[in-house]
């Protein structure tokens, strides 16, 4: 089977339905941006033990073909099930009730798998935002940036579980706490 056509040589791509639109036209971006959260979370579960984690991300990676599919399809029925919002929001109240409280910001870093999270999590946030570019700001919430906005939630929570479960420190950002350095670096030298 080839899987090249030479119809995109020409800087053009087709959407479902056949319509025509250039490479970097705004929906391009943001199915491409969708893609690629996809490809990390498949990074991610080949690094994850956990078996809930894994059939979680799976899930997910199901969940952005059809919000891929969906925006591909402008105009269609909506094929993301709403439902999939509350979904990841219960899976994060779940996987942070296991957590302690945040007294600082976490640095991206700890347990390799953890690590890769927040790489899923950042270019989650990059298709949220090619997805606000694309259908523009709206009064109601649009179920696609819900989605990908609950998303990146849920990836910072796991990546702190993940650290958590492989019993790794979170890595944190000092701020102004500079008293409470982190364990690997020395103590800043006092103001003089």
């Amino acid at each position: 089977m080839r899987i090249y056509t030479r119809a995109g040589d020409s800087g053009s791509t087709g959407l479902i339905g056949g319509r025509r639109v250039s490479k970097g036209d705004p929906v391009i971006e943001a199915i491409g941006s969708i893609d690629e959260v996809n490809a990390w979370l498949g990074v991610l579960a080949s690094h994850v033990d956990d078996a809930r984690v894994r059939r979680l991300l799976a899930q997910c990676q199901n969940d952005l073909f059809e919000l891929g599919a969906e925006l591909a399809s402008p105009g269609g029925p909506p094929r993301l099930d709403p439902a999939r919002v509350s979904e990841l929001e219960k899976a994060i109240d779940d996987f942070g009730g296991t957590l302690p409280p945040l007294r600082r910001f976490v640095l991206p870093g700890g347990h390799p798998a953890a690590a890769w999270t927040h790489v899923a999590r950042t270019v989650a946030r990059r298709a949220e935002r090619a997805v606000v570019r694309l259908l523009g700001e709206a009064t109601e919430p649009s179920p696609a940036v819900r989605y990908l906005n609950r998303l990146s939630d849920l990836l910072f929570i796991l990546a702190r579980f993940l650290n958590s479960q492989a019993g790794v420190p979170e890595p944190t950002w000092p701020g102004d706490h500079r008293e409470e350095s982190p364990p690997d670096r020395p103590s800043p030298s006092p103001k003089r």
